[in-house]
């Protein structure tokens, strides 16, 4: 084009000549404006490795910045940071009944068991409790091996920061449906619900949680021993309760919907 001006045609012959127009010719690019946002999505993403581009949004709006969830969809693409997905084991799905969520913390938490190994091949159990209301991580319990007696000690160490909940759901495992969770919770007024064996979405509030423990956590570390597992799972336990927002809370994390319940008239849910 200007080497044809300086032949001598004139810009508009020029053009003509090229088929350009003279908006095109003129035209400057605009600076990109997400540029800032950009670079804080990908921090976000590599600080949090497992979260996808819905997660990331709640975490910018948890810092204040309220964006477009298309927006940031967009740019996570363009940036090619979609979490690839863990094959799962196909499971036979069963009968699907409403978990009703308590209105006060305390209430009832659930609890249930999560294995892994270290390095050297040694298994890792994981006793984590769930409180079903706030959604709050109550504890997460690592030892080689917890039996009955263990998990009431856990429950009885809990108690002493945090009281004890009413109602205690969980699978049938033998931990928990034995002698000494029987006579623990018969002594202390804890009712015991076991859910059906073979339906595991009867406790579908620690099981979704249980799938962040791996995805987030235990997948994402090699473990050289027991008390390196034991940080490693206390750290992302607070992260979880204070720092991750939560879709199904609004936004909040566990911890700010806590407080919120904790300032609301409690009623007692049927039917739990």
């Amino acid at each position: 084009m200007r080497h044809l001006v300086g032949k001598g045609l004139s810009e508009r012959r020029a053009l003509a000549a090229v088929r350009m127009s003279a908006s095109a010719l003129r035209y400057v690019p605009r600076p990109d404006r997400n540029i800032e946002l950009r670079g804080r999505i990908l921090a976000l993403a590599q600080r949090y490795k497992r979260y996808g581009v819905g997660m990331i949004h709640l975490k910018l709006g948890q810092a204040g910045e309220l964006v477009n969830y298309k927006r940031v969809e967009r740019l996570y693409r363009e940036a090619k940071l979609q979490v690839r997905r863990r094959r799962r084991k196909k499971v036979p799905v069963g009968e699907r009944q409403p978990l009703l969520r308590p209105v006060r913390a305390n209430e009832v938490w659930s609890m249930d068991f999560v294995f892994d190994r270290t390095a050297e091949g040694r298994v890792i159990k994981c006793l984590t409790i769930v409180d079903d209301a706030t959604h709050e991580a109550v504890a997460i319990e690592v030892e080689r091996a917890i039996s009955g007696q263990g998990v009431t000690r856990v429950l009885d160490r809990l108690a002493l920061s945090r009281g004890l909940p009413r109602v205690i759901r969980t699978d049938n495992g033998k931990e928990f449906c034995g002698k000494a969770m029987v006579t623990w919770a018969y002594e202390r007024g804890v009712q015991l619900r076991l859910i059906q064996p073979g339906k595991p979405n009867q406790n579908a509030y620690v099981e979704s949680f249980n799938g962040r423990l791996r995805d987030e956590c235990l997948n994402e570390h090699w473990f050289t021993h027991l008390v390196h597992v034991r940080t490693i799972t206390e750290t992302w336990r607070r992260e979880y309760n204070e720092e991750r927002p939560k879709k199904a809370l609004g936004g909040l994390t566990p911890a700010e919907y806590a407080k919120r319940l904790a300032g609301e008239p409690a009623t007692i849910t049927p039917g739990l």
